[in-house]
C-alpha cells in the first residue's frame, strides 16, 4: 500500500472528498486564478491528499464553539481546537489529512501559484515564493474577507469577479507578509497613477462595461501587479477599481434610462449587471431612487 497522498487535480475531486456537496462554489463564475467553496460538513475523516492546483486556505466560519481535529500537514501531526475565524494553510503539493468531531461550516479558498506569486510583483515566479504550512491559527482578516466574498458570490454569482479577485489579491499580499518563508518587502508608491495611465484604464472600463471585467486584465493594461494597480488607482480616484466600475455602470444606466428607449432589463444587460435586480440594488444605493423612477 502506498503512503503517498492522493493527488487531486480538479475542483470536483476536492469536493468529492466530503460526504456533502458544497453549499456555494465559484466554479462557474469565471474567476481568474482563484477558487472559492463554502460547505457544511458533519464529523468526518479525510484521506491524505495534496493538489497541484494551488495553495489552499481553509477558513472556519462555524462561530465560537470548538471543533476538535487531529490533522496531519506536510508529514507533521497536530491537534487543533478549531473555532470560527481560524485558518489552516496547505501550500501547493503539500499533503494533508484530517479527522474532526463535530459538524461545522468552512470556506476553502484556492489560489493558483502564479496568481499568488504575481500579487505584488508582475514578474514573480511561483517557485520563488514559498508559503509555510500552518495548523489552525486565528486570522480575523481572512474571516472578514472570506465572508465578504461569500456574500458577493451569493448575491451576484456572475458579476462578482472583479470584487472577488480584488479581495483575494489583498489576502495574497497578507499571506506573503505573514505566512511566507521570506519577509516581503512591499514598495510604497504615492501620487497615484499618471494622467495618461488613469485615462487609459478609465477609457477601457467605459468601453467594456458590458463585459465581466477582471483585476488582472485591468492591471495588465499598465503592466502592473494587481496590488500596486489597486493602490495607485484608489489614490487617484478615491475608490477601489471594483467600486469605480459599479459607479460607472450605474451612471451609464441612468443615461440610457433617461432616453426612454430601453427597458430596465435591457439596460442592466447593456451596462454589465447580471440582471435587473442587481441594477436596482446598486442604482438605489448610489442614486437614491430605483431605476423605474428615472424618466417618469
Amino acid at each position: 500500500m502506498s503512503d503517498k497522498p492522493l493527488v487531486l487535480t480538479t475542483e470536483d475531486e476536492i469536493n468529492q472528498l466530503f460526504p456533502r456537496l458544497p453549499i456555494l462554489t465559484s466554479q462557474n463564475s469565471g474567476w481568474d486564478g482563484v477558487s472559492f467553496t463554502y460547505m457544511c460538513q458533519p464529523a468526518y475523516e479525510t484521506p491524505e491528499v495534496c493538489t497541484p492546483l494551488g495553495h489552499s486556505i481553509t477558513i472556519f466560519t462555524h462561530g465560537n464553539y470548538v471543533i476538535q481535529a487531529d490533522r496531519t500537514l506536510d508529514g507533521r501531526f497536530g491537534h487543533d481546537s478549531v473555532v470560527g475565524g481560524d485558518i489552516v494553510i496547505a501550500p501547493v503539493n503539500i499533503g494533508q489529512k484530517c479527522i474532526w468531531d463535530k459538524e461545522g461550516d468552512f470556506i476553502i479558498l484556492g489560489i493558483e501559484t502564479k496568481t499568488f506569486a504575481r500579487a505584488v510583483d508582475e514578474s514573480g515566479q511561483p517557485e520563488q515564493v514559498q508559503l509555510i504550512p500552518h495548523f489552525s491559527t486565528p486570522d480575523p482578516l481572512f474571516l472578514q474577507i472570506g465572508l465578504a466574498i461569500k456574500n458577493a458570490l451569493q448575491n451576484n454569482p456572475s458579476g462578482s469577479r472583479l470584487y472577488a479577485e480584488t479581495m483575494v489579491n489583498a489576502l495574497s499580499v497578507h499571506l506573503l507578509q505573514h505566512y511566507s518563508a521570506r519577509k516581503l518587502n512591499i514598495k510604497k508608491y504615492i501620487n497615484g497613477l499618471s494622467k495618461r495611465q488613469l485615462n487609459e484604464v478609465i477609457e477601457y472600463i467605459k468601453s467594456n462595461l458590458d463585459k465581466d471585467l477582471g483585476l488582472k486584465e485591468l492591471a495588465s493594461l499598465l503592466h502592473m501587479s494587481p496590488h500596486y494597480f489597486c493602490n495607485l488607482f484608489k489614490q487617484s480616484m478615491g475608490i477601489a477599481p471594483h467600486q469605480y466600475v459599479i459607479q460607472t455602470r450605474v451612471n451609464r444606466a441612468k443615461e440610457l434610462l433617461i432616453t426612454g428607449k430601453y427597458s430596465i432589463a435591457q439596460v442592466a444587460f447593456m451596462v454589465g449587471f447580471a440582471n435587473q435586480s442587481h441594477l436596482n440594488r446598486h442604482f438605489k444605493k448610489l442614486v437614491g431612487v430605483t431605476p423605474g423612477k428615472i424618466g417618469q
